[in-house]
């Protein structure tokens, strides 16, 4: 077994997760997920829920897991504010008490971490989808360069932000998913892809527009397929200029089943290999905090309580990846 073992907090929006892992695989978990009563987020509330369940979760993970923990990791963005800066009180109160190493992790590349542990997948050319984030990804000399993204809104909040037009309640995204699998026509929508860019704002709107005229189930569907036709166009295009053989898919719009489907025939006609993790390695979890932390430490790298401050913006190619 390995001696290495990093306890991760995740809260950078709705899922409170907590986990150790060691080298081999995951040692424990639990979740306390927030639900808002009615809309989208509210990073205030979800703010006070991570604070209000978050010494709980620590407790039973470390009680699943044992106590001997060799450093903590947590999100230093990006992420909700208020979030963000809850867990990082937490995750520096649990270091200095334990007296181990804190260890600030970008979640975005924790999502492609974990993908690259959990899949065969080496060096793949990355789609990273979530409520927030909207990237193609794939490392070149020392970050992950970003080839493609979103110019308004992530394809997570656009899902929602559709739904919840249409009277479907959060999340959104995977109700969606299951009325267009009842459709029977396609509807056109903007499709929006600038040079490597995309945009998602102008659908949500025109799709809530169209779905005063047409059966909300083909609405749904032409939302689907207009949306990912755009990510996969731009997958393909990162294949194509860095020469890479494997795509992956992260972060939690990857649950999509249609999603994967558009992808998997793209990676099947350019003769590349496609991975996807296990469900639970998808959405935000506590265990890909912990995992890029480890790869971390392995590598040397600490973060000072006074270098711990959170940075919501904090974008994936602005992260040096000295792991790799």
């Amino acid at each position: 077994m390995s001696d290495i073992t990093i306890l991760g907090l995740e809260g950078t929006a709705w899922n409170l997760s907590a986990a150790i892992v060691n080298e081999i695989d995951v040692v424990a978990e639990t979740i306390a997920a927030y639900k808002p009563a009615a809309g989208g987020i509210h990073p205030r509330e979800a703010a006070q829920h991570h604070a209000n369940h978050i010494n709980r979760i620590v407790r039973e993970t470390l009680e699943k897991g044992g106590n001997t923990i060799s450093a903590v990791a947590f999100s230093q963005g990006p992420g909700l504010g208020p979030c963000l800066r809850t867990v990082a009180t937490a995750a520096r109160a649990l270091a200095l008490s334990l007296d181990v190493p804190l260890i600030g992790v970008n979640h975005c590349l924790a999502h492609i971490e974990v993908g690259r542990w959990k899949t065969p997948a080496k060096d793949p050319v990355a789609l990273y989808v979530s409520g927030a984030n909207s990237q193609v990804l794939a490392y070149r000399m020392g970050h992950y360069r970003v080839f493609g993204e979103t110019l308004d809104i992530g394809i997570g909040n656009a899902l929602d932000k559709f739904a919840r037009s249409v009277g479907l309640q959060h999340p959104g995204g995977p109700k969606v998913e299951e009325l267009a699998k009842q459709a029977k026509r396609y509807v056109p929508l903007p499709y929006t892809v600038k040079g490597m860019d995309f945009s998602f704002s102008g659908l949500a709107t025109a799709a809530q527009e169209s779905s005063r005229k047409h059966d909300l189930s083909d609405v749904c569907y032409s939302f689907q397929e207009t949306a990912f036709a755009m990510l996969v166009e731009v997958t393909e295009r990162a294949i194509a200029h860095t020469g890479k053989d494997e795509v992956l898919l992260a972060g939690g719009v990857g649950a999509n089943m249609r999603l994967r489907k558009m992808l998997a025939m793209m990676c099947e006609d350019r003769g590349v290999r496609f991975y996807v993790p296990e469900r639970r390695f998808m959405g935000d979890n506590g265990v890909m905090i912990a995992y890029l932390g480890l790869l971390m430490y392995k590598a040397g790298s600490r973060t000072s309580i006074s270098d711990s401050g959170v940075n919501p913006n904090y974008r994936p190619d602005e992260a040096e990846v000295i792991w790799r």
